[in-house]
Protein backbone atom coordinates (compact mmCIF):
# COMPACT_ATOMS: atom_id res chain seq x y z
CA UNK A 1 0.00 0.00 0.00
CA UNK A 2 1.18 3.43 -0.87
CA UNK A 3 1.20 6.02 1.73
CA UNK A 4 -1.14 8.60 1.40
CA UNK A 5 0.42 12.14 0.96
CA UNK A 6 -0.03 14.55 3.86
CA UNK A 7 1.77 17.47 5.61
CA UNK A 8 3.72 15.17 6.99
CA UNK A 9 5.43 14.43 3.98
CA UNK A 10 5.42 17.96 2.81
CA UNK A 11 6.09 16.01 -0.70
CA UNK A 12 9.74 16.24 -0.07
CA UNK A 13 10.04 11.83 -0.22
CA UNK A 14 11.74 9.69 2.41
CA UNK A 15 15.21 8.31 2.79
CA UNK A 16 15.43 5.26 0.06
CA UNK A 17 12.69 6.71 -1.78
CA UNK A 18 13.99 7.47 -5.68
CA UNK A 19 13.37 11.09 -5.39
CA UNK A 20 13.83 11.89 -1.94
CA UNK A 21 15.29 15.43 -1.58
CA UNK A 22 18.52 15.47 0.21
CA UNK A 23 16.98 17.40 2.89
CA UNK A 24 15.06 14.15 3.23
CA UNK A 25 17.62 11.91 3.16
CA UNK A 26 19.91 13.78 5.39
CA UNK A 27 16.90 14.28 7.92
CA UNK A 28 17.54 18.05 8.08
CA UNK A 29 13.63 18.72 7.93
CA UNK A 30 12.70 18.73 11.57
CA UNK A 31 9.69 17.47 13.22
CA UNK A 32 6.96 20.32 13.41
CA UNK A 33 6.02 18.48 17.19
CA UNK A 34 4.22 15.64 18.64
CA UNK A 35 0.99 17.72 18.36
CA UNK A 36 0.91 18.41 15.01
CA UNK A 37 2.65 15.09 13.80
CA UNK A 38 -0.32 13.22 16.07
CA UNK A 39 -3.22 15.18 14.61
CA UNK A 40 -1.69 14.71 11.12
CA UNK A 41 -0.94 10.83 11.30
CA UNK A 42 -4.99 10.79 13.09
CA UNK A 43 -6.15 12.34 9.94
CA UNK A 44 -4.62 10.04 7.51
CA UNK A 45 -6.60 7.10 9.96
CA UNK A 46 -9.80 9.12 9.27
CA UNK A 47 -9.32 9.36 5.84
CA UNK A 48 -9.24 5.43 5.66
CA UNK A 49 -12.21 5.35 7.36
CA UNK A 50 -13.74 7.75 4.93
CA UNK A 51 -12.02 5.72 1.88
CA UNK A 52 -12.72 2.52 3.20
CA UNK A 53 -16.42 2.10 4.81
CA UNK A 54 -16.46 -1.63 5.32
CA UNK A 55 -13.78 -1.67 7.91
CA UNK A 56 -16.59 0.25 10.02
CA UNK A 57 -19.02 -2.98 10.23
CA UNK A 58 -18.22 -4.00 13.51
CA UNK A 59 -19.44 -0.58 14.73
CA UNK A 60 -22.46 0.29 12.19
CA UNK A 61 -23.89 -2.89 10.89
CA UNK A 62 -23.45 -5.34 13.70
CA UNK A 63 -25.02 -2.72 16.79
CA UNK A 64 -27.60 -2.36 14.83
CA UNK A 65 -28.59 -6.07 13.83
CA UNK A 66 -28.10 -6.89 17.70
CA UNK A 67 -30.31 -4.55 18.54
CA UNK A 68 -33.02 -5.91 16.22
CA UNK A 69 -32.01 -9.42 16.93
CA UNK A 70 -32.57 -8.79 20.07
CA UNK A 71 -35.46 -6.42 20.99
CA UNK A 72 -37.54 -8.03 18.44
CA UNK A 73 -36.74 -11.54 18.69
CA UNK A 74 -35.46 -12.65 21.89
CA UNK A 75 -37.01 -9.40 23.49
CA UNK A 76 -39.94 -11.27 24.12
CA UNK A 77 -39.02 -13.81 26.14
CA UNK A 78 -37.04 -11.67 28.86
CA UNK A 79 -38.28 -10.29 31.50
CA UNK A 80 -36.45 -7.33 33.75
CA UNK A 81 -37.47 -7.88 37.20
CA UNK A 82 -39.39 -5.15 38.98
CA UNK A 83 -40.72 -3.46 35.56
CA UNK A 84 -43.92 -4.23 33.79
CA UNK A 85 -43.83 -7.13 31.08
CA UNK A 86 -43.60 -4.06 28.09
CA UNK A 87 -41.25 -4.25 24.90
CA UNK A 88 -39.88 -0.30 25.99
CA UNK A 89 -38.78 -1.96 28.98
CA UNK A 90 -36.54 -4.37 27.84
CA UNK A 91 -35.67 -2.05 24.44
CA UNK A 92 -34.62 0.39 27.18
CA UNK A 93 -32.64 -2.27 29.44
CA UNK A 94 -31.25 -3.63 26.23
CA UNK A 95 -29.66 -0.33 23.93
CA UNK A 96 -27.33 0.33 27.26
CA UNK A 97 -25.79 -3.27 26.93
CA UNK A 98 -25.54 -2.93 22.89
CA UNK A 99 -23.87 0.51 23.56
CA UNK A 100 -21.53 -1.00 26.11
CA UNK A 101 -20.57 -4.44 24.17
CA UNK A 102 -19.85 -1.82 20.87
CA UNK A 103 -17.69 -0.09 23.34
CA UNK A 104 -15.08 -2.66 24.14
CA UNK A 105 -15.40 -3.70 20.34
CA UNK A 106 -13.02 -0.41 20.01
CA UNK A 107 -10.21 -2.46 20.45
CA UNK A 108 -10.88 -4.28 17.45
CA UNK A 109 -10.68 -1.18 15.48
CA UNK A 110 -7.29 0.11 17.08
CA UNK A 111 -5.76 -3.24 16.63
CA UNK A 112 -6.55 -3.52 12.77
CA UNK A 113 -5.17 -0.34 12.43
CA UNK A 114 -1.77 -1.00 13.39
CA UNK A 115 -1.75 -4.77 12.27
CA UNK A 116 -2.72 -3.88 8.88
CA UNK A 117 -0.10 -0.57 8.90
CA UNK A 118 2.25 -3.33 10.07
CA UNK A 119 1.57 -6.00 7.27
CA UNK A 120 1.10 -3.77 4.58
CA UNK A 121 4.45 -2.11 5.89
CA UNK A 122 2.89 1.59 6.51
CA UNK A 123 4.74 1.73 9.58
CA UNK A 124 8.30 1.41 7.95
CA UNK A 125 7.45 4.41 5.51
CA UNK A 126 6.55 6.44 9.13
CA UNK A 127 9.92 5.39 9.96
CA UNK A 128 11.82 6.84 7.38
CA UNK A 129 9.71 10.29 7.98
CA UNK A 130 10.46 13.06 10.47
CA UNK A 131 7.89 11.85 12.89
CA UNK A 132 8.04 13.07 16.56
CA UNK A 133 8.46 10.29 19.12
CA UNK A 134 5.17 8.60 19.99
CA UNK A 135 2.78 10.40 17.15
CA UNK A 136 2.52 7.27 15.37
CA UNK A 137 0.88 5.52 18.41
CA UNK A 138 -0.47 9.04 19.55
CA UNK A 139 -2.30 9.18 16.08
CA UNK A 140 -4.27 5.49 16.44
CA UNK A 141 -5.54 6.50 19.47
CA UNK A 142 -6.93 9.90 18.35
CA UNK A 143 -8.32 8.28 15.24
CA UNK A 144 -10.10 6.08 16.97
CA UNK A 145 -11.74 7.73 19.60
CA UNK A 146 -12.82 10.15 16.93
CA UNK A 147 -14.05 7.16 14.89
CA UNK A 148 -15.83 6.24 18.77
CA UNK A 149 -18.33 8.88 17.69
CA UNK A 150 -19.61 7.44 15.01
CA UNK A 151 -21.05 4.22 16.94
CA UNK A 152 -21.87 6.04 19.56
CA UNK A 153 -24.57 8.42 17.88
CA UNK A 154 -25.39 5.64 15.45
CA UNK A 155 -26.71 3.67 19.10
CA UNK A 156 -28.64 6.62 19.87
CA UNK A 157 -30.55 7.10 16.77
CA UNK A 158 -31.09 3.46 16.27
CA UNK A 159 -32.14 3.01 20.17
CA UNK A 160 -34.74 6.43 19.45
CA UNK A 161 -35.65 4.36 16.20
CA UNK A 162 -37.19 1.22 18.88
CA UNK A 163 -38.38 3.56 21.81
CA UNK A 164 -35.58 4.14 23.53
CA UNK A 165 -35.39 7.61 25.46
CA UNK A 166 -32.94 9.05 27.72
CA UNK A 167 -34.93 9.95 30.97
CA UNK A 168 -31.72 11.13 33.06
CA UNK A 169 -30.68 15.12 33.84
CA UNK A 170 -28.96 16.88 31.24
CA UNK A 171 -26.14 16.35 34.04
CA UNK A 172 -26.53 12.59 33.88
CA UNK A 173 -26.98 12.31 29.99
CA UNK A 174 -23.38 14.01 29.70
CA UNK A 175 -21.72 12.27 32.26
CA UNK A 176 -23.01 8.70 30.61
CA UNK A 177 -21.35 9.97 27.07
CA UNK A 178 -18.46 10.86 28.65
CA UNK A 179 -18.04 7.35 30.63
CA UNK A 180 -18.50 6.26 27.32
CA UNK A 181 -15.96 7.67 25.45
CA UNK A 182 -13.47 7.04 28.38
CA UNK A 183 -13.94 3.71 28.64
CA UNK A 184 -13.56 3.17 24.48
CA UNK A 185 -10.45 5.05 24.75
CA UNK A 186 -9.30 2.90 27.69
CA UNK A 187 -10.36 -0.49 25.16
CA UNK A 188 -8.28 1.09 22.35
CA UNK A 189 -4.90 0.77 24.30
CA UNK A 190 -6.00 -3.02 24.60
CA UNK A 191 -6.24 -2.75 20.91
CA UNK A 192 -3.07 -1.10 19.88
CA UNK A 193 -1.17 -3.41 22.22
CA UNK A 194 -2.89 -6.33 20.94
CA UNK A 195 -1.93 -4.64 16.88
CA UNK A 196 1.23 -4.24 17.77
CA UNK A 197 1.90 -7.75 19.74
CA UNK A 198 0.04 -9.90 16.97
CA UNK A 199 0.89 -7.90 14.04
CA UNK A 200 -1.18 -9.45 11.63
CA UNK A 201 -5.07 -8.90 10.97
CA UNK A 202 -5.57 -12.56 10.75
CA UNK A 203 -4.29 -12.90 14.07
CA UNK A 204 -6.43 -9.96 15.93
CA UNK A 205 -9.44 -11.24 14.61
CA UNK A 206 -8.86 -14.78 16.27
CA UNK A 207 -7.76 -13.41 19.25
CA UNK A 208 -10.04 -11.12 19.83
CA UNK A 209 -13.09 -13.09 19.44
CA UNK A 210 -11.15 -15.26 21.67
CA UNK A 211 -11.38 -13.20 24.42
CA UNK A 212 -13.30 -9.95 23.87
CA UNK A 213 -16.27 -11.58 22.36
CA UNK A 214 -16.99 -13.91 25.54
CA UNK A 215 -16.52 -11.22 27.60
CA UNK A 216 -19.23 -9.23 26.61
CA UNK A 217 -21.73 -12.39 26.94
CA UNK A 218 -20.63 -12.55 30.32
CA UNK A 219 -22.13 -9.67 31.88
CA UNK A 220 -25.71 -7.84 32.22
CA UNK A 221 -25.42 -6.37 28.52
CA UNK A 222 -28.60 -8.66 27.09
CA UNK A 223 -29.67 -10.19 30.54
CA UNK A 224 -30.13 -9.53 33.69
CA UNK A 225 -28.13 -11.47 36.23
CA UNK A 226 -30.51 -13.23 37.99
CA UNK A 227 -30.91 -15.82 35.59
CA UNK A 228 -27.16 -16.79 35.43
CA UNK A 229 -25.79 -20.26 36.91
CA UNK A 230 -23.66 -19.20 40.56
CA UNK A 231 -19.68 -19.37 38.69
CA UNK A 232 -20.51 -17.63 35.90
CA UNK A 233 -22.64 -14.61 37.56
CA UNK A 234 -20.49 -14.18 40.13
CA UNK A 235 -17.29 -13.51 37.21
CA UNK A 236 -20.14 -11.30 35.74
CA UNK A 237 -20.97 -9.09 38.85
CA UNK A 238 -17.37 -7.99 38.48
CA UNK A 239 -16.86 -8.00 35.19
CA UNK A 240 -16.79 -4.26 33.89
CA UNK A 241 -18.80 -4.73 31.25
CA UNK A 242 -21.66 -5.30 34.04
CA UNK A 243 -20.96 -2.62 35.75
CA UNK A 244 -19.92 0.04 32.21
CA UNK A 245 -23.76 -1.12 31.06
CA UNK A 246 -25.36 -0.59 34.18
CA UNK A 247 -23.96 2.75 34.60
CA UNK A 248 -25.46 3.60 31.17
CA UNK A 249 -28.31 2.42 32.25
CA UNK A 250 -28.66 4.43 35.32
CA UNK A 251 -26.69 7.53 33.73
CA UNK A 252 -29.95 7.33 31.16
CA UNK A 253 -32.61 6.74 33.32
CA UNK A 254 -33.42 3.14 31.89
CA UNK A 255 -34.52 -0.09 33.55
CA UNK A 256 -32.24 -1.27 35.87
CA UNK A 257 -32.43 -4.25 38.03
CA UNK A 258 -31.58 -2.90 41.51
CA UNK A 259 -28.80 -4.49 43.56
CA UNK A 260 -29.51 -6.56 46.41
CA UNK A 261 -28.30 -5.40 49.88
CA UNK A 262 -25.69 -8.03 49.90
CA UNK A 263 -24.84 -7.09 46.17
CA UNK A 264 -20.91 -6.87 45.39
CA UNK A 265 -19.69 -3.54 45.29
CA UNK A 266 -19.36 -3.27 41.60
CA UNK A 267 -22.65 -3.39 41.36
CA UNK A 268 -23.62 -0.81 44.23
CA UNK A 269 -21.37 1.49 42.86
CA UNK A 270 -21.27 0.88 38.72
CA UNK A 271 -20.31 4.57 37.76
CA UNK A 272 -17.25 4.56 39.91
CA UNK A 273 -16.11 0.41 39.27
CA UNK A 274 -16.76 1.73 35.42
CA UNK A 275 -14.11 4.71 36.13
CA UNK A 276 -11.53 2.98 38.22
CA UNK A 277 -11.57 0.04 35.20
CA UNK A 278 -11.09 2.89 32.83
CA UNK A 279 -8.04 3.86 35.06
CA UNK A 280 -6.48 0.58 35.44
CA UNK A 281 -7.04 -0.29 31.79
CA UNK A 282 -5.83 2.71 30.64
CA UNK A 283 -2.22 2.48 32.99
CA UNK A 284 -1.51 -0.78 32.03
CA UNK A 285 -2.32 -1.00 28.44
CA UNK A 286 -0.81 1.97 27.55
CA UNK A 287 2.36 1.51 28.81
CA UNK A 288 2.22 -2.19 27.20
CA UNK A 289 1.12 -0.92 24.21
CA UNK A 290 4.29 1.68 23.99
CA UNK A 291 6.49 -0.67 24.88
CA UNK A 292 5.51 -3.80 22.33
CA UNK A 293 5.39 -1.26 19.49
CA UNK A 294 8.93 0.46 20.23
CA UNK A 295 10.23 -2.93 20.46
CA UNK A 296 9.15 -4.35 16.93
CA UNK A 297 8.81 -1.13 14.88
CA UNK A 298 11.53 1.41 16.25
CA UNK A 299 14.99 0.46 15.41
Amino acid sequence: MTAPTTEIDLGKGSPGDPGATPEAVNGARPSRGLLHDTWVLAKRGLIHMKRQPEQLSDATIQPIMFVVLFAFIFGGSIRIPGFPDEPRVYREFLLAGIMAQTLVFTAFGAAMSIANDQKNQAIDRFRSLPIARGAVIGGYAVSNVIKTMLPIIIMSLTGYAIGWRIRGSMVDTVAAYGLAIGFAFAMIWVGIWLGAMVGTPEGVTGIGFAVIFPLTFVASTFVPLQGMPGVVRTIAEWNPVTTLSDSLRELFGNPSVEPAANAPWSLQNPVLYSWIWVAIIIGVFAPLAVRAYTKKNVQ
